[in-house]
């Protein structure tokens, strides 16, 4: 085959024979099925192995390699496995638990074939892994359900190393202290952004991007504390796609600088300020990091999975009687996951409350029109860049996408086109009413929820795409897992007694998010929507941060209860659209409340299941 000297943006991807041709395969469950099929010998420059790290896992696979022929007793698997745990894993009790009842020995060997560095491969990896080892091992259906993981870890020793080669390691002690924690924090960002790393990781970094091939790939945060009990760190650590296409040095550089991005994102004011704030600066926090194929497949020059969201096994927005909290609940896009997890503020998800997958708030079908996905998150593989596009023109330009499976017909929209002699009208709406009702979707969600709850013995939050085959088949990648951080006051144990409408203050008749509350308000800092609304943009800013300044004063005076109403969303980046006060502000804010009357016709998406949501 000649290929020197020429490019296409499948040349270095799998293919199949068919025929008298060689197709590409591009679907990355297909893809990763096959590579995961095959004995995987570890990374090409991995032959320096000489330290104490990999001694411990070549002594490992003697060991597991041993047991398989009933030539060593469990007791010694059992306490190696315990080792190696420790060294690679956690050495979180809570954590320690499930992983002894669902990982192997194996599990752990697995791990470090594909591991570049050494050290912790940290939370979010460790909830992935065991999300995948829950499934598997509590129904057999689990294990041809889900999508295969070829996933690499780098480990949290690689990090330590770089801050040291670029200088950051004396700067960065300082964010250890509560006075000093942000002096120099964007000093070290900026050595950090324009650092190198050692060779010999490089020529790791060469093999892995060689493995993958032009497959679009996903560099996240793995902190030792992110995803743990008690410290989601949901949004404060960077995650960055990186759509792997052009010349191998290009998509070197490209992945490389993602990493960097990430290690710098440790050192950002928010990450650092949401440490202090829970007393977590003299803890060790590492970062390693999880580097995944993207889920999906390309549609011409777009590459992104079908289906993807946000699940919650606990539902706490609860907007019917029927609606029961203990079902969970899922919010869902078309598309890349980001819309999901990420607020959007003049667009919507899909919020499914899985025992009433057909119950919405919207109550007729044009009330349901208005409030559906408009715009799609996905990786145009031309431009080599993450990009947001109507759902339409993504649509138009998905071929062998099934589309009735994901949209709806709006009749109306029919109508009227054959009345006024229209003829290219795009008449769909994303409603994903088959999706929800005439698969076995929704039934699969409740089963996954339900045992990953079962085995966390805690509410889950997990991350999921999903992908269409064949006659219905489909394919589910559960991406990320974490414990769902409830703060409540438990049962209601007050009886509510009437009040006379003359001193009611404030009456919510919309749905509420969160427990039932019954308790004593210390302060309330109410935002006119009247007022608000004739205030020019800088005003409104003005007003955010004024906010901020009530609320610490409110803290200092040790008011515990702090209640905030106010017009459109909290945390908008859109001042038209709400109060643009950031997460840092109204952090000690115990009640919130958005009033539906920024203006006429505007009704907020529901921040349910997003990282604003979680914090």
């Amino acid at each position: 085959l000649k290929v020197y000297g020429r490019y296409s943006p499948t040349m270095y991807m799998l293919h199949k024979w068919q025929g008298s041709s060689f197709l590409p395969v591009t679907e990355s469950a297909a893809i990763s099925s096959v590579l995961t099929g095959a004995p995987w010998p570890g990374l090409k420059s991995a032959s320096y192995r000489l330290g104490v790290w990999d001694r411990m896992f070549m002594h490992a696979e003697e060991v597991w390699s041993s047991y398989t022929r009933a030539e060593c007793s469990e007791e010694k698997v059992k306490e190696l496995f315990h080792v190696l745990v420790s060294v690679v894993l956690t050495e979180d009790p809570r954590l320690c638990r499930i992983i002894k009842r669902y990982l192997t020995l194996d599990d752990l060997i697995y791990i470090w074939k594909r591991m570049i560095g050494t050290g912790y491969v940290g939370g979010k990896s460790i909830g992935m892994l065991l999300a995948q080892a829950i499934l598997k091992k509590s129904d057999s259906r689990w294990v041809e359900l889900l999508e295969a993981h070829d996933s690499f870890f780098i480990g949290s020793e690689v990090f330590y190393t770089y801050l040291v080669l670029n200088d950051c390691w004396w700067l960065r002690q300082k964010q250890r202290h509560p006075k000093t924690f942000l002096d120099g924090a964007e000093e070290v960002r900026q050595r950090i952004l324009k650092g190198q790393f050692p060779e010999y990781i490089v020529g790791r970094f060469c093999d892995m991007l060689n493995y993958f091939g032009q497959s679009p790939i996903i560099v996240r945060s793995s902190s030792l504390l992110e995803d743990s009990f008690g410290n989601s760190f949901a949004g404060k650590y960077e995650s960055l796609f990186c759509p792997n296409q052009g010349p191998f040095e290009k998509r070197l550089e490209e992945f490389q600088n993602a990493i960097r991005t990430i290690y710098a994102s440790c050192m950002s004011e928010e990450a650092l300020t949401y440490r202090a704030r829970r007393k977590l600066l003299d803890r060790d926090e590492q970062m390693a990091l999880l580097v995944q194929r993207v889920s999906g497949a390309p549609y011409g020059d777009f590459f992104y999975p079908q289906i993807a969201g946000v699940g919650l096994s606990f539902n706490p927005y609860v907007w019917g009687k029927e609606i029961e909290p203990g079902a969970g609940m899922i919010r869902l896009v078309f598309g890349l996951g980001t819309r999901a997890v990420n607020r959007s503020d003049d667009d919507y998800t899909r919020v499914v409350a899985l025992n009433a997958p057909q119950r919405r708030p919207e109550k007729a079908f044009e009330g349901v029109c208005q409030h559906t996905q408009q715009r799609v998150e996905l990786l145009d593989l031309k431009a080599g860049q993450l990009v947001e596009r109507s759902f339409e023109a993504v649509a138009q330009q998905s071929p062998g996408l099934p589309l009735k499976l994901f949209a709806s017909l709006d009749e109306d929209i029919l109508r009227l086109s054959r009345e006024r002699g229209m003829e290219k009208v795009f008449p769909w709406t994303l409603t994903f009413e088959k999706l929800l009702s005439e698969t076995r979707f929704v039934a699969d969600v409740r089963s996954l929820l339900r045992r990953l709850q079962d085995a966390y013995q805690c509410p889950v939050e997990v991350e999921f795409t999903v992908n269409f085959f064949e006659e219905g088949q489909y394919k589910v990648n559960v991406v990320q897992c974490r414990p769902f951080q409830i703060k409540g006051s438990g049962a209601l144990t007050d009886t509510l007694r009437e009040v006379a409408e003359e001193d009611v203050v404030f009456r919510a008749v919309g749905a509420i998010i969160g427990q039932s509350l019954f308790s004593t308000v210390d302060r309330i800092i109410h935002v006119i929507p009247s007022a608000y609304a004739q205030l020019v943009e800088r005003d409104r800013y003005s007003i955010a941060r004024l906010i901020g300044t009530l609320v610490k004063q409110a803290q200092a005076k040790k008011l515990e209860n702090v209640m905030l109403l106010g017009p459109g969303r909290w945390g908008t980046t859109t001042p038209s659209l709400g109060i643009p006060v950031s997460f840092g502000e109204i952090s000690a804010v115990s009640i919130l409340c958005e009033i539906v009357a920024m203006r006429d016709g505007l009704i907020p998406d529901v921040s349910l299941g997003t990282h604003f949501f979680s914090e």
